[in-house]
């Protein structure tokens, strides 16, 4: 998976921080105004997003709302995955993040684990 270009993430930022369904328009307004973007270019985006599969759309009037199909850890997830594409070692890739955790973090993906065995019956 290809990371987000620039404007893709100040986008994805605005709608997953939105707490209900936006329209271009309060997305455009919402971005930083340090470079101004026009409308069509966010338009243009935002239907990328949309075609991509990260935002959903619903009509509302004239306009459509978006909405985040997928989290903001679904997104940090999928990049995690294709860093592991780059090794011969995964496992060894993911001593290293572990290694570089927090105590907090690491109760927690050990509870993860945990749940995930015992989901899959191990």
């Amino acid at each position: 998976m290809r990371p987000f270009g620039e404007l893709e993430a100040a986008i994805m930022d605005v709608v997953w921080s939105a707490a209900a369904p936006i329209t271009i328009r309060e997305v455009k307004d919402r971005l930083p105004q340090h470079p101004e973007r026009a409308y069509t270019t966010v338009q243009t985006v935002v239907d990328i997003l949309y075609r991509k599969g990260w935002l959903s759309r619903a009509r509302d009037g004239k306009a459509h709302r978006y909405a985040p199909s997928r989290s903001r850890d679904d997104y940090t997830a999928a990049l995690l995955g294709e860093a592991l594409t780059t090794t011969t070692d995964r496992t060894g890739a993911l001593l290293r993040l572990v290694e570089s955790m927090g105590d907090d973090e690491v109760a927690a993906l050990r509870a993860a684990l945990d749940a995930a065995t015992t989901e899959r019956g191990s």
